[in-house]
C-alpha cells in the first residue's frame, strides 16, 4: 500500500491497533488487486518485483507495467544479496549470495526495493567503481566501498571477533597482550566509520517518504548515523542474531554507545520476544532506561521494540521439488537410500551449529540401539566458513575425527552410518535432500533463528518428516508445537529423541507436520516484512501523536527579551537535575557523588547576578530538607522554599514555617517500614524530612526495586497510612509519603505573599519564569501561573499541551491576576498595612516561562533540555541586565 493511502488511514484511526488492522486489510487488497492483474509472480531471483538476474524472461514486460503504489524500502545490510567477481577494467560478473537473509527477502512485491550493502570486493580504480554501480543498478542494487583495511578492522574485526561471538553467549576474546586490547579501540573506531559511510550512501540515495530498513549487528550505529543527517527518516533495525541477556552484553566496553545508536531508530525489531526482551533490560539495566510493553521510553521519547519471526518463500520451495531434475534427483536418492530411513542436517561449519554435539548424540543412539544400526543413516552438509581462523579449523578437524570414529566403529564395507559433506550443495540438489529426509535433526547451541527448519518443512508435503529442533534455536518458539524441541547439550535427551522420531507413529508425524507446515506457508518473508514496515510506519504516526502532547523547546532569546523589558519578575527555579552540576562517569549512575546534590558551578555567578537586580525575585522551590538549600545557596541573597515551600528563607537568611503545623503522627510507622525495606533492597536509601519520607531505589536494582516498591504499596495503604492524612507520590524509582495538600502548587500563593510583604512592593509581578524537574504531583505549580483566557475561544492559540490552555504563538487574550493576600494568610506582620494594590500578578500570556527539565511529559509550556541549559539561559538573563542593577 502507498504511505498517503496509510497516512489517510491513520488520520481517522486513533488506536494503534485499529490503525494496524485496517493496515492489514488494505495491504491484503492491494496484494489481490496485484496478483489479479499481473498473477502470482515471485520468480527464484526476484527482488521487490524485479528480476536480479536475466534468465530469459521478458524483461520488457517489467519496464512496461503501469507503476503500482508502492512504499519505497531501502533495506540496508553488509552484504548485498549478489556477489561481484571483476571479469576486466570495467567488466563485473554477479552471482547470487547466500544466507537467511537474503533468502528471506527473495520474493518481497510489496515493496519497491532497493538494496545498499557491501559488493564484498576491493575496488580502488574510479573506473572500477563506476562500472560495478552501474552493473549493479540494473539489479536495483547500490553498492557501499569500503577499503581492504577498513573490512579487517570493520568486519573481520569487530563485527566477527568481538559482537558475534558475544550475540552468541561465546564471550569476548580473552586476550593477554595490552596491544591486542588496544586494537578493540581501532576496531570499534573502523566500525563506527564503516557505519558512516554506509550513512553516506543512504542518504545520497533517499527520497522522502522512503523507509530504511538496517539489518543486522555490523550495522548498529547506522540509526544514529542517519538520524543525524535528517531526524525525519523512517529508520527500523532488525537483528538476525540472538540478543544477549543483559549480564553479557554489559561487559562489551562500547555496551552504552551500541544501545544508544540503535534507541535513536523508530522501531527495533528482533527474531524472538527473548531477544527483544533481553534488549529492554540491557537498555533498563545499563542506560537506566524506563522500559515499557512497548519498548524503551527515553524522557517521552518511545522506541518500540517487538519481536517479528521471519521466514521463508515457501512457494519457491514447493514448486521446486515439482520440477522434473529435481524429482529425477529424488528417485536417485530413494534408490540410493533405499531400506533405510535418513536422517539430515544441514549447518554452516561453526560453533554456535552444535555439530559436535549432534554427531555424539547420533553415536549414543546407535550404542543404545544396535536394530538400527543398518536401518539408519546420518546425512551431515556442513558448509565450510571462515576457513582461515584457527578455532575454525580445529571445529573442522574435531568434527572429522569424531565422524571417522563412529564409522569405522559401526560401518562396514558397504555403508557407513554417516555421510558427512565439507561443502554447500545447490537449490536443486538442497530441496531434493530435503524432500526424503525422514527427521532433520537441528541442534544449534545458540542460534538467531535457523530458516533450514522452514525450508525443511516446505519439502515435506509428502514424506512428511520429523522435525528435532534445538531450544535454543529461535525457530523453536515458532515451530515448537510441531517439532520435538531438544537441549542439544543433553545428549542422552537428543539420542533419545531420535529414537522416538524414528519409531513415531505416522499419524502423529503428519499431525506434527500439518501443523509446522501451516506456521511456514502463513508466515512467509512477504509477511514478515509487510508487518514490520507496517509496524513502522504506524510507529511514526504514534511518535507524531506524542509529540503533539510533548512541549517544544523553549526559545531562549524570546523569554531573555521579555524577561529585559519586564519591570517586575519572579523566578522560580527547583534544584536536583535543575541546577546541580551534571553526574557523568560513563556509567549508569555514581551513587557517591548522585546522594549528596551539588550546585552546579557556572551557576552561581549567573544568580548573585540576578539577585542582586531590585527587579528579580528568584525563589529556589526544591522538596530537599532545609539544610541541603542553605549548603549549596548560603552566601547568596537569595529565596529558599524547602519542603515543597512549608519552609521559606527570606534573603535575610532567616528560615520560617510557611505552612500551619501540620499531624505527623504518622511518621514512626512509616519510618518503620521505609528501614525496613532499605534493608531488604542493596543500595537502597531513605530521607527522613520534617514534612515527609523519601524511599529512593534509583541505584538498586530496577527490577527488584520495582517489585519492592509494589510490596511496599500494598503493606502502606492497608496498614501504617490507611486512616492518616497523608499523600503516597510514586515517582520513577521512588516512594514519598507527605502531608496532605504538601505541593508547590499549594505553597506558592504564600510564598508570592511573604515575597510581595518583603519586598514591600506596590507593582504587580508581570514576568515569570519558572523552571523544574517536578513529579507530576508537583506540576500544580506550572497551572498556577497559567494565565486565563479572557475570551472562551480564539483561533490563534497553539494546540494545548495537556488540557492546559498556553499561548505559545504570542496571542495577547491571556492573563493572570491573583489579588494580594490579608496578612493573616501570611504568618509575618505587615504592620497594619492595608491591601490598596488589586493584585500580585498582572501577567500576560507572552510574559509566562514554563518549562520542564528532561521531562517530555509535562503540563509545562516548554523544555529545556538539562541543567547546563538552565544555567546557560539565567547566564543569559544576567548578561542583559544594565552594568548598575547588576
Amino acid at each position: 500500500m502507498h504511505a498517503d493511502d496509510y497516512k489517510n488511514t491513520s488520520a481517522i484511526l486513533r488506536t494503534r491497533l485499529e490503525r494496524l488492522l485496517k493496515e492489514r486489510e488494505l495491504r491484503k487488497s492491494s496484494k489481490s488487486q496485484i496478483d489479479d492483474l499481473y498473477g502470482n509472480g515471485g520468480t527464484d531471483n526476484t527482488i521487490g518485483n524485479r528480476k536480479i538476474f536475466s534468465s530469459g524472461t521478458n524483461d520488457e514486460e517489467l519496464r512496461i507495467r503501469p507503476p503500482i503504489n508502492r512504499q519505497r524500502l531501502l533495506v540496508v545490510a553488509n552484504r548485498l544479496p549478489v556477489s561481484a567477481t571483476r571479469k576486466g577494467d570495467a567488466s563485473w560478473q554477479l552471482e547470487m549470495s547466500v544466507g537467511g537473509l537474503v533468502s528471506a527477502l527473495l520474493g518481497i512485491t510489496e515493496f519497491e526495493t532497493r538494496w545498499i550493502g557491501w559488493a564484498g570486493v576491493n575496488v580502488t580504480d574510479e573506473i572500477g567503481k563506476k562500472s560495478l554501480t552501474e552493473a549493479l543498478a540494473d539489479k536495483r542494487c547500490i553498492p557501499v566501498f569500503l577499503d581492504e583495511d577498513l573490512v579487517n578492522l570493520y568486519y573481520n574485526g569487530y563485527c566477527n571477533n568481538i559482537l558475534w561471538p558475544l550475540f552468541h553467549y561465546l564471550g569476548l576474546p580473552q586476550e593477554d597482550r595490552l596491544a591486542t586490547t588496544r586494537s578493540f579501540q581501532a576496531q570499534f573506531d573502523g566500525y563506527k566509520k564503516a557505519n558512516q559511510l554506509f550513512a553516506d550512501v543512504v542518504s545520497e540515495h533517499y527520497i522522502e517518504g522512503d523507509v530504511i530498513w538496517c539489518h543486522d549487528y555490523h550495522l548498529m550505529f547506522l540509526p544514529k548515523c542517519l538520524k543525524e543527517r535528517n531526524n525525519k527518516m523512517k529508520v527500523g533495525w532488525f537483528l538476525h542474531t540472538p540478543f544477549p541477556s543483559s549480564e553479557i552484553h554489559r561487559t562489551l566496553p562500547s555496551r552504552s554507545e551500541l544501545l544508544r545508536a540503535v534507541l535513536v531508530a523508530d522501531l527495533v525489531g528482533f527474531h524472538t520476544y527473548d531477544y527483544a526482551r533481553h534488549f529492554v533490560s540491557a537498555c533498563t539495566r545499563i542506560l537506566g532506561l524506563e522500559g515499557t510493553p512497548d519498548g524503551v521510553e527515553d524522557q517521552g521519547k518511545l522506541t518500540r521494540v517487538a519481536a517479528f519471526p521471519i521466514g521463508i518463500d515457501p512457494g519457491r520451495f514447493i514448486r521446486a521439488i515439482q520440477l522434473p531434475q529435481i524429482k529425477d534427483h529424488i528417485k536417485e536418492l530413494e534408490e540410493r537410500f533405499a531400506g533405510r530411513k535418513v536422517m539430515l542436517g544441514v549447518d554452516r561449519l561453526d560453533m554456535i551449529k552444535g555439530i559436535p554435539q549432534k554427531i555424539l548424540a547420533f553415536e549414543k543412539f546407535l550404542e543404545e540401539n544396535p536394530d538400527w544400526h543398518d536401518k539408519v543413516v546420518l546425512l551431515q552438509i556442513a558448509v565450510p566458513t571462515r576457513t582461515d581462523v584457527p578455532e575454525y579449523q580445529k571445529l573442522t578437524c574435531q568434527v572429522h575425527e569424531i565422524v571417522g570414529r563412529i564409522n569405522g566403529r559401526f560401518g562396514s564395507l558397504t555403508t557407513v552410518p554417516i555421510h558427512h559433506l565439507d561443502r554447500s550443495l545447490d537449490f536443486h540438489g538442497l530441496c531434493a535432500l530435503y524432500a526424503i529426509t525422514d527427521v532433520a535433526l537441528i541442534t544449534s547451541l545458540r542460534d538467531g533463528m535457523n530458516l533450514v527448519s522452514y525450508e525443511f518443512v516446505a519439502c515435506q508435503a509428502s514424506k512428511k518428516g520429523v522435525l528435532i529442533l534445538s531450544e535454543f534455536a529461535g525457530a523453536a518458539q515458532s515451530l515448537g508445537a510441531g517439532a520435538i524441541l531438544v537441549n542439544p547439550w543433553n545428549i542422552t535427551e537428543v539420542a533419545s529423541s531420535i529414537a522416538y522420531a524414528l519409531n513415531m507413529p505416522a499419524d502423529e508425524r503428519e499431525k506434527r507436520h500439518h501443523h509446522n507446515f501451516v506456521h511456514v506457508t502463513t508466515h512467509t518473508s512477504q509477511e514478515w516484512a509487510e508487518t514490520f514496515v507496517s509496524e513502522l510506519n504506524d510507529t511514526i504516526v504514534e511518535a507524531q501523536l506524542r509529540i503533539r502532547q510533548i512541549p517544544p523547546l523553549l526559545q531562549t532569546e524570546d523569554a531573555t527579551k521579555r524577561y529585559l523589558d519586564s519591570s517586575n519578575r519572579l523566578l522560580i527555579l527547583g534544584f536536583n537535575s535543575t541546577l546541580t552540576e551534571p553526574v557523568d562517569t560513563g556509567r549508569r549512575f555514581d551513587q557517591f557523588k548522585e546522594m549528596e546534590p551539588r550546585l552546579h558551578p557556572e551557576a552561581k555567578e549567573a544568580l548573585k547576578r540576578l539577585c542582586d537586580d531590585p527587579k528579580t525575585t528568584v525563589v529556589i522551590l526544591s522538596g530537599t530538607h532545609h539544610s541541603v538549600l542553605d549548603k549549596n545557596f548560603g552566601e547568596l541573597n537569595i529565596w529558599l522554599a524547602a519542603e515543597h515551600g512549608v519552609f521559606l528563607r527570606t534573603p535575610n537568611k532567616k528560615w520560617t514555617r510557611n505552612l500551619p503545623q501540620l499531624h505527623m503522627d504518622w511518621v514512626d510507622s512509616v519510618k518503620h517500614v521505609f528501614e525496613y525495606f532499605t534493608e531488604r533492597t542493596p543500595r537502597s536509601q531513605f530521607e527522613l524530612r520534617e514534612t515527609s519520607l523519601v524511599w529512593n531505589y534509583k541505584y538498586a536494582d530496577i527490577e527488584f526495586g520495582r517489585l519492592q516498591a509494589k510490596d511496599m504499596l500494598q503493606h502502606l495503604c492497608t496498614g501504617p497510612i490507611s486512616n492518616a492524612s497523608v499523600e503516597v507520590v510514586q515517582g520513577s524509582r521512588s516512594v514519598e509519603v507527605r502531608a496532605t495538600g504538601v505541593t508547590k502548587g499549594a505553597g506558592i500563593k504564600r510564598i508570592l505573599g511573604q515575597v510581595i510583604h518583603y519586598k514591600d512592593t506596590r507593582e504587580p509581578i508581570d514576568y515569570v519564569l519558572c523552571v523544574g524537574h517536578f513529579l507530576p504531583k508537583d506540576e500544580d505549580l506550572y497551572t498556577f501561573f497559567e494565565p486565563e483566557p479572557q475570551t472562551p475561544v480564539r483561533s490563534s492559540f497553539s494546540s494545548p499541551v495537556n488540557g492546559s490552555s498556553s499561548d505559545r504563538n504570542g496571542s495577547t487574550g491571556h492573563k493572570k491576576s491573583h489579588p494580594f493576600p490579608p496578612s493573616s494568610s501570611n504568618n509575618v506582620s505587615n504592620g497594619g498595612r492595608k491591601n490598596a494594590t488589586p493584585s500580585i500578578l498582572d501577567l500576560n500570556s507572552n510574559n509566562y516561562f514554563s518549562c520542564a527539565v528532561k521531562r517530555k511529559r509535562s503540563s509545562a509550556r516548554y523544555l529545556l533540555s538539562s541543567s547546563a541549559d538552565v544555567v546557560s539561559l539565567l547566564k543569559k538573563m544576567a548578561d542583559v541586565l544594565p552594568e548598575n542593577q547588576s
